[in-house]
């Protein structure tokens, strides 16, 4: 398979395809926020759960790879030796998993919130 250069994926497959991943792997509360036209930071910014530490590193993992694999796009990611809180940054998309107790600590959808539209799928 040839993997496409960054240039060519748009930030709207880069999010589709970090949401699939992350309902895929079962990540929970699923927050998505258009940051687009609000800061040069990224388009869009996802912040979700996993159960626990062991789960967050995995969830995090699995959506590097499937990027890497399905669009060609590299991301970095920090966090995953503890799992308390995994960043994935895609330039684009930046992903945000963590452990519930973490995330109600550090309240990052309400940080954002009056910037974009905040969205939580079904999951």
């Amino acid at each position: 398979m040839t993997a496409l250069p960054h240039t060519e994926v748009t930030s709207e497959q880069i999010l589709a395809a970090v949401l699939k991943s992350l309902d895929d792997n079962k990540a929970e509360e699923i927050v998505q926020i258009d940051l687009r036209g609000k800061t040069s930071v990224c388009d869009h910014m996802v912040i979700c759960s996993g159960r626990s530490s062991r789960q967050v590193a995995s969830i995090a993992e699995k959506v590097a790879e499937d990027l890497k694999h399905e669009l060609g796009v590299l991301a970095k990611t920090e966090g995953e030796e503890t799992g308390d809180w995994v960043l994935i940054d895609t330039g684009d998309v930046i992903v945000h998993v963590f452990r519930p107790e973490v995330r109600e600590f550090y309240q990052l959808e309400k940080m954002w919130m009056p910037l974009g539209k905040v969205t939580q799928s079904a999951t």
